[in-house]
């Protein structure tokens, strides 16, 4: 028995957007092709309503539809600080949200270390950017993976 439903694999962009705005008039985009995914000539992209963002990913600076997620505009700090023996903070998510848009040095269980800008904290995983020594860098990491971190 065949079951209607209201999902088809082949909708396009104007029939998805009347699904999710019935009523509405429809955009009008300049130099349109009529297919579905390809922009039309003097198009560069996706197209983008005024007063909403854009669909386009912020490169390496930030992360798409997540406010207060641009890199750092500056370097981290020119020096590398000594590692606690006995860290104050146990490295969990509550632990290192106290550094949360600040710059932050990590030491990973694998050895490395380096200068992070953590932005977002997840239940077991920390977002941010990581400096590369020339330019930030979009990183996320497992806190499991943290054997410490000291904020500034």
């Amino acid at each position: 028995m065949y079951i209607q439903t209201d999902y088809s694999p082949y909708m396009n962009y104007a029939q998805q957007s009347e699904r999710l705005f019935p009523g509405l008039p429809g955009p009008q985009f300049p130099g349109s092709s009529g297919f579905p995914g390809f922009p039309g000539p003097g198009l560069s992209g996706p197209p983008s309503f005024p007063g909403f963002p854009g669909p386009e990913f912020s490169g390496p600076s930030g992360f798409p539809g997540l406010p207060g997620s641009q890199a750092p505009t500056a370097p981290p700090p020119a020096f590398i600080p000594q590692q606690a023996v006995a860290s104050p903070f146990a490295v969990d998510p509550g632990a290192i949200r106290l550094c949360l848009f600040r710059n932050t040095f990590i030491w990973l269980s694998n050895g490395e270390a380096f200068w992070y800008y953590p932005i977002l904290i997840g239940p077991r995983s920390v977002a941010g950017f990581r400096w590369n020594g020339r330019f930030w860098m979009i990183f996320g990491v497992d806190t499991r993976r943290i054997i410490s971190f000291t904020c500034f």
